[in-house]
């Protein structure tokens, strides 16, 4: 849920492996289609998934047309357990920086996901933080959740 000091956690268990779920966030064209919110539109315009390596995002609002850009670094990546990574605005109205850490454990039936994101900047109320990373998550289950529960990459069932 979120606290005071504008960070949220997240949990929630996917059909669907870990591996799986990891390829979601370091794939751009999976990112940019599962994480914008509800009403909005991602656009990868930089994505090096690698320890040290930058991302850059568009999240524009479909309905307004009015758009956030963000960028960051990956701080920590380990194959199908975690993901750690930072972000910033563009914006001089958002300031500061976010960490976001996902941490994936696969079981027999699935993956359980915790996300943890601290730091978000004071004019985006955590609530409505939290609620977007709900929609993003229902979002990720779709995309993961399709398919053969533990089919690799290349077609072959695990």
């Amino acid at each position: 849920m979120s606290d005071p000091s504008n960070t949220v956690r997240l949990h929630r268990v996917l059909r669907a492996p870990a591996e799986r779920v990891y390829r979601a966030f370091v794939d751009p064209g999976a990112w940019q289609r599962w994480l914008p919110p509800y009403g909005y539109v991602g656009e990868v315009h930089e994505h090096h998934a690698k320890v040290g390596g930058a991302y850059r995002m568009t999240f524009t609002n479909f309905a307004a047309g009015a758009g956030h850009t963000f960028g960051g670094t990956y701080l920590e990546l380990t194959p199908h357990k975690r993901i750690r990574y930072t972000s910033r605005f563009d914006s001089p109205d958002l300031p500061g920086e976010m960490t976001t850490t996902i941490d994936l454990d696969e079981f027999s039936c699935g993956t359980e996901i915790s996300i943890v994101q601290q730091g978000i900047p004071e004019p985006i109320p955590a609530k409505s933080c939290y609620l977007g990373w709900q929609e993003s998550l229902l979002q990720l289950a779709r995309l993961v959740e399709a398919g053969p529960p533990h089919e690799s990459p290349d077609g072959e069932q695990a």
